[in-house]
């Protein structure tokens, strides 16, 4: 958690740079160290897609020299969504720190907390599932509590249990669903959230910035993908993100 906070007053950034990397092997390789050298001054966070990597034949250690190549002031959330037993959990936890040497994971808790604590660690973070970016047509995100609200929020409010309770536990929180962005950091208004959807999916970044930042401009990792992976110039694309960032952060979005 400390390393986040460092890491976004260095940078006076909030932007999370997501790797996705498509293409044939030796031209991701190429692509992917192009994307981190020319981003990194700009990024709060980067985070690897495991699913990416894991579908090619060498993927586990193009991971690894991916996370290498990373400055070391500079967070990795490996994005792996977890969510299993807790005995195959903790496999999945060694995996993420100890041999790919990720800061932080994303965990899917449908199986409660049970999947979620062993991932906690000293210095790690792991972002809940709460309400994500994608439109399903069956939604169980959306499904009603009988005691009022929905499932998302429902684990909004164990997370944060679990954050108070164990400490390192934030959300993933779509920007497609700015009024639900908003709910959730109404039941969570301290922790961070990690926010994909902005750009290609069709979220708002000054909608999302209004519905998540916390009074203190900071709580919220925008995550940017494909944006910045097609782009030219990379880092021009960084740094214009940033600076919008900066701009709606300063007026209070």
């Amino acid at each position: 958690m400390q390393k986040l906070i460092q890491r976004v007053q260095k940078a006076n950034s909030l932007l999370c740079v997501g790797l996705d990397p498509v293409g044939d092997d030796a031209q991701v390789a190429r692509r992917l160290a192009d994307v981190i050298d020319q981003t990194h001054e700009f990024a709060a966070a980067f985070k690897p897609n495991l699913a990416f990597f894991l579908s090619r034949e060498n993927g586990v250690q193009l991971l690894r020299e991916t996370v290498q190549r990373i400055p070391q002031d500079i967070p990795v959330i490996l994005d792996g969504k977890f969510g299993d037993i807790a005995s195959t959990a903790e496999h999945y936890a060694r995996f993420a720190y100890d041999v790919v040497g990720a800061d932080a994971v994303t965990v899917n808790p449908y199986m409660g907390d049970d999947a979620v604590r062993p991932f906690v660690r000293e210095g790690k973070l792991v972002f809940v599932l709460a309400k994500t970016s994608n439109k399903s047509q069956y939604s169980m995100q959306n499904m009603a509590l009988t005691r009022g609200g929905s499932l998302a929020h429902g684990v909004a409010t164990v997370a944060c249990r679990l954050d108070a309770e164990i400490g390192g536990i934030g959300l993933v929180v779509g920007a497609t669903y700015p009024e639900a962005l908003a709910d959730v950091r109404e039941i969570c208004p301290e922790q961070w959230f990690l926010v994909p959807g902005v750009g290609a999916q069709g979220g708002d970044l000054a909608a999302t910035l209004r519905a998540g930042l916390r009074p203190d401009g900071a709580g919220l990792l925008i995550n940017t993908s494909r944006a910045l992976w097609q782009a030219e110039d990379a880092a021009v694309t960084a740094r214009d993100l940033v600076a919008q960032m900066r701009e709606l952060r300063a007026v209070g979005v």
